[in-house]
């Protein structure tokens, strides 16, 4: 039995690599095609053809976390398929692999998969994308979100804040930081602004410099008093980290699972709405899985019989039931986010629908044949 389970792996492993290989191929080629746009455009010592390859190869753990359960899909798809084709699976099941150990075979790959999905998505290509983004940014310009940039909020005893980063600049310092703080009754009760800014070692404070605030005290019968003060340099106590900005500035799904967890602690801490980012958290959590439900989606092919040349039509049509999962997948992520659905159970649902009808077709092809 020991030599059918390494068999099994042995052409699995090398069928997802070639296919993986081949994907990552081609997203390679076309990310490298789009970035040559931008070659050239800063002047001679700018954005040079050297750059957009480490760029465009920074990205690659990106896609390599994102395309891992689909070729994992193909690829066994394919070898299910083949060895049906080729009676090898029939000599298999007279051998002693009946449906329970064929299950658990496939699962115990799917395992790996899911240990390797995880690890790519939540290690490397988080450090991979920023690698890319710094990059880009050093010789493009800063890294930016929308027309004015970043915002967060932090609560100080009775007091809110309400914090506006502008930009990360290329050397990983803020730009642009304006800072609005409001008492218990919601009245503006101070005002700062920065040109730049960098992240105390401590972790509690920000350096701000070029700083120009404003305070506001509310005296009886509703006058007010301004004062405001400038200084070149000032230690700003925050409890808002360099995680929680890049949080703001980067796409959710570039981020770590961990990641993704604290920020969402700071949101629900501050009161403001972290529904996105619970959703976004959650999927990160079970989209590793989603490599269970591709080999559980695969195992089905073994079973059926396959005429000369026929197996070109099950894998495309297997390969089209594994795309469908995936637009589900973003389905639910997007109606989850709008009607206010339970996040883990958003991001949960898919993978259970379709985990649920692949094993009714592996136990319905087992009874039948």
């Amino acid at each position: 039995m020991n030599t059918l389970r390494r068999l099994i792996y042995r052409e699995v492993a090398v069928s997802v690599g070639f296919v993986t290989l081949a994907f990552l191929a081609l997203f390679f080629f076309f990310d490298l095609v789009d970035e040559l746009r931008w070659v050239g455009r800063s002047g001679p010592g700018g954005y040079q053809l050297s750059q957009a390859l480490l760029y465009v190869i920074l990205s690659l753990p990106q896609h390599l976390y994102e395309l891992l359960p689909i070729t994992v899909l193909i690829g066994t798809i394919f070898v299910m398929a083949r060895l049906a084709q080729s009676s090898e699976f029939t000599i298999m099941r007279t051998s002693g692999l009946g449906p329970g150990r064929a299950l658990g075979t496939l699962l115990m790959l799917g395992g790996a998969f899911v240990v390797l999905t995880f690890a790519v998505g939540d290690y490397i290509a988080p450090a991979s994308e920023r690698a890319a983004q710094l990059v880009g940014a050093r010789h493009l310009g800063q890294l930016s979100t929308g027309a004015t940039g970043a915002w967060l909020k932090e609560r100080q005893g009775s007091h809110s804040r309400a914090i506006n980063v502008r930009a990360l600049g290329t050397d990983g310092r803020m730009r642009g930081i304006r800072v609005f703080e409001f008492d218990e009754q919601g009245r503006v009760a101070a005002t700062l602004s920065a040109e730049l800014g960098d992240f105390d070692d401590s972790g509690e404070a920000w350096n701000l410099q070029q700083v120009r605030s404003s305070l506001f005290e509310h005296g009886r019968d509703d006058q007010l008093r301004v004062q405001r003060t400038t200084e070149a340099q000032l230690r700003w106590s925050t409890r808002i980290t360099p995680s929680m900005v890049g949080a703001s500035l980067l796409k959710p799904d570039k981020m770590a699972t961990i990641e993704l967890f604290q920020y969402v602690r700071h949101l629900q801490a501050n009161g403001q709405s972290a529904q996105r980012y619970e959703i976004e958290f959650w999927r990160k959590v079970f989209y590793p899985l989603s490599c269970l439900v591709m080999v559980v989606l695969s195992l089905p092919f073994a079973y059926l019989h396959f005429r000369s040349g026929g197996i070109a039509g099950y894998v495309f049509g297997g390969v089209m039931a594994g795309i469908s999962f995936f637009l589900l997948n973003n389905l639910f992520g997007f109606a989850g986010n709008l009607q206010h659905w339970s996040p883990w159970l958003t991001a949960a649902a898919p993978g259970l629908i379709y985990s649920a009808l692949s094993l009714a077709a592996f136990g319905w092809l087992v009874l039948r044949r």
